[in-house]
């Protein structure tokens, strides 16, 4: 029944989005895995279609807000407002109190405005104002950022960076998938939007189902070599810190669950670490000045990794 769930979510978010099975993929492992996600990319390529698509599929409330330089964090968690007439202050929601929130173009805002996000996305919770407030489930912060050479961006210190499950890059479509798309626009499809298949406590059900995927020492201690690579790598600042660690095995065990089976497999590893960890490294200056590639080093070290028998 589960996976019969995450078919309908999966044909419908591609029928919608179109030409992009893999990275609608990667973006079901990471709901599926109560992870978030940042979308990195030039503006037009879709990253606000395919939250919203996301959203409408599975019948979750969307929160959207377009972060500028002048956003504060009352904008993203909410504001107590004085009741004139009862004496007290009340609480007036922020779009963070939505199942699925659309971070528009994260890096235009100030750091402060940025960290307002940060409890959300740890704790399925706000504070505001001493008082503590939980967020509806399933809960998901899709967020999107421009490339930093972009003017006016503010780039994400490794805190809130660390917060989130992937980094996934929508990339252009080719020419055979923009003709495709040119054609469901002219034809009026391309802006119905997606179908409700499920309802978000369906979602929840499902990870549960995925909190169940058998996962063995060996794949732990799999998973274990690959970090301490990261860890050891000179070429690195830093290596992948522990919650990155917890992430590459939750996104393993939603992989595997996609893939119908019950049990994580190291191919499932390999095929979420690269996404999964690529953003919460960050090269030395002598690497950065021999103008290293990040990703190929990452690549080259899961790929040293000892694959269990």
């Amino acid at each position: 029944m589960g996976n019969e769930i995450v078919t309908k979510i999966r044909t419908e978010m591609n029928r919608v989005f179109v030409g992009k099975e893999e990275l609608v993929d990667k973006v079901l492992i990471s709901l599926l895995a109560g992870g978030h996600v940042l979308l990195e990319d030039v503006p037009g390529v879709g990253k606000t279609t395919l939250a919203r698509t996301l959203a409408h599929a599975i019948g979750a409330s969307m929160g959207r807000l377009q972060f500028t330089p002048d956003t504060l964090p009352g904008d993203v968690v909410g504001v107590s407002v004085y009741n004139m007439k009862t004496g007290e202050f009340e609480y007036r929601d922020g779009v963070v109190r939505n199942q699925v929130v659309l971070a528009d173009e994260i890096n235009r805002t100030s750091p402060k405005t940025q960290a307002a996000l940060l409890e959300a996305m740890a704790e399925n919770q706000i504070t505001v104002d001493g008082q503590t407030y939980a967020l509806p489930q399933p809960f998901m912060v899709f967020a999107t950022q421009n490339p930093v050479e972009f003017l006016g961006t503010y780039p994400l210190p490794e805190a809130q960076m660390d917060r989130f499950m992937m980094r996934l890059s929508v990339g252009y479509p080719d020419r055979q998938q923009e003709k495709e798309m040119a054609k469901l626009f002219l034809a009026g499809e391309l802006t119905q939007g997606a179908k409700t298949v499920c309802q978000p406590e369906d979602i929840l059900r499902l990870r549960e189902d995925v909190n169940k995927v058998i996962v063995k020492d060996s794949i732990l201690q799999y998973v274990g070599d690959i970090v301490e690579l990261t860890r050891s790598e000179e070429r690195f600042c830093y290596g992948v810190s522990p919650r990155g660690m917890l992430a590459v095995i939750k996104a393993a065990q939603a992989h595997a669950y996609l893939m119908d089976r019950e049990y994580v497999k190291p191919d499932d590893v390999k095929a979420v670490a690269q996404d999964v960890l690529l953003h919460r490294l960050s090269l030395t200056s002598e690497a950065k000045i021999m103008r290293l590639d990040i990703a190929s080093i990452l690549h080259s070290l899961i790929i040293k990794a000892k694959i269990p028998v």
